[in-house]
């Protein structure tokens, strides 16, 4: 009898687990699309954007800063400014210490593989990664695409050269804290207006 009492209860615990789990899940999946859903109204109302466009403008912490799309894959993606995990629920974050999209220097943009950047895993090397900003649309080039440790720290160093840099955690699927990077470096191939970019080192 008694060992039918702790099925029993470990029965119910594992209900509750689950539940639970299952809860805070569709919670983060909420958030995540109401973060943007918010973020593209704002957006395209232009109450984000400044009224003399610069490169080197930052917005506050929490603000929206760009628009993320990758042609191939169909995705679009607002960017909050900030990496803190308040602005990584909302959508993408771009990391205050790195270059602005377009500048030249190292612009690095983080999310979660779970929600915002789980589309990563189908990303290619040559693929175009649009970032417009109130200064107009930089047209990045996929160069490529690795697998890090944690305790790399490569994608964040300063660059001479204008270079995109979005990181994740890695595998996708993992279940619990991924022990592992993605990280995808792409190059400036051309700015609000076309020009073409020559890459140097």
């Amino acid at each position: 009898m008694n060992r039918d009492r702790w099925k029993l209860l470990l029965s119910c615990l594992l209900l509750i687990s689950g539940t639970i789990l299952s809860i805070q899940g569709l919670r983060i999946l909420l958030e995540s699309e109401v973060g943007q859903t918010t973020a593209a109204r704002q957006f395209r109302s232009a109450a984000v954007l400044p009224s003399k466009p610069s490169a080197e403008r930052r917005p506050p912490r929490g603000d929206i800063m760009a628009l993320l799309t990758i042609p191939r894959l169909s995705t679009e993606l607002y960017v909050m400014e900030g990496d803190g995990n308040s602005e990584l629920r909302r959508g993408p974050g771009h990391l205050a210490d790195s270059a602005m999209p377009g500048s030249r220097g190292n612009c690095v943009i983080a999310g979660h593989r779970d929600t915002h950047f789980r589309i990563l895993h189908e990303i290619r090397k040559g693929d175009d990664i649009n970032v417009r900003t109130n200064s107009g649309t930089f047209v990045y080039r996929v160069d490529s695409i690795s697998v890090v440790s944690p305790s790399n720290t490569t994608s964040l160093r300063a660059t001479n050269r204008p270079v995109l840099h979005l990181v994740t955690c890695y595998p996708f699927y993992y279940v619990g804290s991924a022990p592992q990077r993605l990280v995808v470096e792409a190059s400036l191939a051309s700015g609000p207006t076309g020009e073409l970019h020559a890459k140097t080192k």
